[in-house]
């Protein structure tokens, strides 16, 4: 597998009170929220978690950024300032890059073949483009970054990668968007398969939210001023 995350401060969040967070995540996909609110406990980091899910109201911005570090701290930024939520964000940018595709779909991992493909449409797609592309010629990675922003402005960012492979054929029930076609490094099932503990101990997102939640409980947010 990949190595440990990078982290790196990308500013200086504002200064809340010790004892357990209110936090935002910043995503309407009821699977990754979930994902991450496992991740984030496992970590110990002592939060109440609200998903935009059950915000309505609240319009995500439009992903345009360059990279998914880019559109993670948009993202997180964009919703910790709005005046009905105002508190502490989290959100992910995150997507498949498929070294014989060169790199795609990366950055548009969400997007591919339109806006309203489904999760099977892209990844049976991404199976369709590799078809005949021998074995060793099959290395792809999940690449995560997930960031922190208080209403204040201050921010937080870690990344993660998961190095693996793309299968011949899609297997498996679990997990959400390419995960049915990616084998980690090491492994010979698809991600898809494998428990909700497994994923999360191997995961690009899984490897970005540990590494972020150790930087949130070592900054200033959550130690007064």
């Amino acid at each position: 597998m990949s190595g440990r995350p990078s982290t790196r401060p990308a500013g200086k969040p504002s200064t809340q009170p010790a004892g357990k967070l209110r936090l935002v995540i910043a995503s309407l996909n009821d699977a990754k929220c979930r994902e991450v609110a496992e991740i984030l406990a496992g970590e110990g980091l002592e939060a109440e978690l609200l998903s935009l899910l059950s915000l309505p109201t609240i319009v995500l911005p439009a992903e345009t950024g360059t990279t998914f570090a880019e559109n993670a701290l948009t993202k997180a930024k964009t919703v910790a300032r709005i005046s009905a939520i105002n508190l502490p964000t989290l959100a992910d940018d995150s997507g498949l890059e498929v070294d014989a595709l060169a790199g795609e779909p990366g950055i548009r991992s969400a997007r591919y073949v339109g806006p309203l493909a489904t999760d099977k449409d892209r990844y049976l797609r991404v199976l369709e483009l590799m078809q005949g592309v021998p074995e060793e010629r099959r290395t792809a990675r999940f690449r995560c970054a997930a960031a922190f922003a208080t209403p204040g402005g201050g921010t937080l960012l870690a990344e993660g990668t998961c190095e693996g492979a793309i299968a011949i054929a899609p297997a498996g029930e679990g997990g959400f968007g390419y995960d049915p076609i990616f084998v980690p490094n090491g492994y010979s099932a698809t991600m898809a398969q494998a428990s909700p503990a497994e994923k999360n101990a191997i995961s690009h997102r899984g490897r970005a939210f540990r590494a972020l939640a150790r930087l949130i409980r070592e900054s200033s947010c959550l130690v007064p001023e």
